[in-house]
């Protein structure tokens, strides 16, 4: 499956499903996938500079595009921190990009966690859903022989739904295994 089968998806199956699940008058009021950011808080970069390069190219070879730093915004002295240095990488996928890295997550990441039981169906309010791993080696394109350090993300997929509700059953519909269904 690509990622066009995955949007085909979306138009074909999900757009119908959640229009009569929520008696939505116009298709446009379904809510969609906006875009999704992963993003990798690397404190410990303040006494490496490699180890935020190779985040970025862990990163980049994860979604298949380049990763960016993050930039700190002031000095915190307890934590070595000076303003504009770099303490983390993320990247934002939008369109073909997002629906292709969504399936593989879904098909090929998530199920090779170990002792995987299914995702926190917990939302942030706003139909939001953010996704803690904890290391970065479930991805196949990921080779774990060269991988120096076990590192986490954050993965949120940014939707147009106005409720959570609405953003659960739109990320439920795409296929995301969450624990307890609603």
């Amino acid at each position: 499956m690509s990622s066009v089968n995955v949007k085909k998806d979306y138009l074909e199956r999900i757009v119908p499903a959640l229009e009569k699940e929520f008696n939505y008058t116009s298709v446009m009021q379904v809510p969609r996938l906006k875009k999704i950011v992963i993003n990798q808080g690397l404190g410990i970069a303040t006494g490496d500079k490699k180890v935020i390069e190779t985040a970025i190219n862990e990163l980049t070879a994860i979604t298949g595009q380049k990763a960016v730093p993050t930039l700190s915004k002031k000095d915190i002295s307890n934590f070595k921190v000076r303003k504009k240095m770099p303490i983390g990488v993320r990247v934002t996928l939008r369109r073909e990009k997002m629906y292709e890295f969504l399936e593989r997550l879904i098909r090929i990441a998530l199920p090779r966690i170990r002792d995987f039981k299914g995702i926190e169906s917990k939302l942030d309010g706003q139909g939001n859903y953010t996704l803690g791993i904890t290391e970065q080696i479930i991805f196949p394109e990921i080779n774990i022989d060269t991988v120096q350090r076990i590192s986490g993300m954050n993965i949120t997929f940014v939707t147009s739904a106005k409720t959570d509700e609405e953003g659960y059953a739109l990320l439920k519909q795409f296929g995301l295994p969450f624990k307890n269904a609603k």
